[in-house]
């Protein structure tokens, strides 16, 4: 019997109806929060030629969000457990809708890039004290599980539906119109966070830590700027050095005991991995599909209706087969068919191959995979976390999601074309299968 299963088997009953409703409020935030990562990559090129923007300002613009969001994760989750999870939520809600009601109203590159980044700053507030809350939600290790199993597959359902809707809303109104999905969130969400959230008493007067949080944001800054050797080889370097940095503080911004943890080590190395794949496939399909073939964006976007589908399926059956299997077996078994969806995608790419057989099945798999390795991971991630520390957990497992694609998606693309990053992308999966079967029992 696995840790998770014992739980189970011991747990209270939690208020099912309150916790749901808190949970269905926390959990349509944090899909938005990644939807709004996603949801501006589809109209770059309008962006472009209504600014007057060349391709580098164009690439900053879609990473600004990603690069505060990714890089002040760990800050976040610090001050939502020193001031307490809902204080911290209403803060990173307020500075997260205030720059999206901005960003569409902007008429020049500056103030956009502005809004975008302080967007990402509200962003890596809101995502640790969410899990802070949710911690509170389901104060029982067994309910908390269950929660975290369904939890983990909501970033990848808001990247799709970003990717999804894109082309639409940019197509019916105007690009800027994207921005009016994470304003109505954000807003809903302050008006209702009294009503359903619990309050959570804040932490003991911890330090901020605030060298070890310049370290880790630059470092994780620079790592994420793209596929470019000096920052990124810098950014590691400095990542290393937030690393010293903490074995010597006397309140680290993340304990290395944290990380000692070998189920939760695999966890992160999961959900980092299942991010890259699914990131990987998103942008390189979605490139092939429209210069190869020669799709429109909006019928592009149609093209990833069936893995919206796989993964909201996957999804619902991922909770229950925790509970009976054990977190650990459904990671292994979510990596192993994501790999072979991935393995399928690479192998059934090419102008002439009907997109019915050659790329259908992969683009079933690897969402189902996909859906059962993050709610088995985040699961894996935060088990045995103490309520003190769940904005660490929130902020530790969100800098994985964020970092993760980053940094494998960069390897993957010095391999070039298309077929040969998700054959290697596969084999990754494989390797990562095999140790998360033999050491996540």
């Amino acid at each position: 019997m696995t840790t998770y299963e014992g739980a189970a088997a011991t747990a209270a009953p939690v208020d099912h109806g309150g916790a749901r409703r808190g949970f269905a409020l926390l959990g349509t935030v944090q899909a938005t929060l990644i939807f709004t990562l996603a949801s501006l990559a589809v109209p770059l090129p309008l962006i472009g030629a209504e600014l007057g923007l060349d391709r580098g300002r164009l690439i900053l613009l879609s990473a600004a969000y990603g690069l505060t969001f990714a890089g002040l994760l760990l800050l976040g989750g610090r001050l939502a457990d020193r001031y307490g999870a809902r204080r911290a939520l209403t803060a990173g809600l307020l500075l997260f809708a205030a720059a999206s009601a901005l960003a569409p109203l902007t008429t020049g590159y500056g103030p956009l890039l502005g809004a975008r980044f302080a967007q990402g700053a509200g962003a890596a507030l809101v995502a640790p004290a969410a899990m802070g809350v949710l911690r509170a939600l389901y104060p029982e290790p067994a309910a908390y599980g269950r929660a975290m199993g369904t939890w983990g597959g909501l970033s990848v359902l808001g990247a799709t539906a970003g990717n999804l809707l894109a082309g639409v809303i940019t197509a019916a109104v105007s690009w800027r119109a994207s921005f009016a999905v994470p304003v109505a969130v954000a807003v809903a969400a302050l008006l209702l966070a009294p009503r359903l959230l619990p309050a959570t008493p804040p932490g003991t007067n911890r330090s901020t830590d605030l060298p070890g949080a310049l370290l880790a944001t630059a470092g994780i800054v620079l790592t994420s700027s793209g596929p470019v050797l000096v920052p990124l080889l810098t950014g590691l370097a400095l990542l290393a050095g937030f690393a010293r940095a903490e074995r010597r503080a006397a309140d680290p911004l993340l304990p290395p005991d944290f990380l000692r943890d070998r189920r939760r080590l695999l966890g992160l190395a999961a959900i980092a991995l299942t991010a890259a794949g699914t990131a990987t496939v998103f942008v390189l399909l979605s490139l092939d599909l429209q210069r190869e073939r020669g799709w429109s964006a909006l019928l592009t976007s149609a093209a990833f209706v069936p893995f919206a589908v796989a993964l909201l399926g996957a999804g619902r059956l991922a909770g229950p087969l925790i509970g009976r299997y054990g977190p650990g077996r459904v990671t292994a078994a979510g990596l192993g068919t994501a790999g072979a969806g991935l393995a399928l995608l690479a192998a059934g790419g090419g102008p002439a191959v009907p997109y019915a057989y050659g790329l259908l099945p992969g683009l079933l798999l690897l969402p189902a995979g996909g859906a059962l390795s993050f709610a088995g991971a985040a699961v894996l991630a935060t088990e045995r976390v103490p309520a003190d520390r769940a904005g660490l957990a929130g902020g530790v497992l969100n800098t994985a999601m964020e970092l993760g694609p980053t940094v494998v998606f960069a390897a993957l693309l010095t391999l070039g074309g298309s077929a040969a990053p998700l054959a290697a992308a596969a084999g990754l999966f494989a390797a990562l299968t095999f140790l998360t079967f033999r050491l996540a029992k």
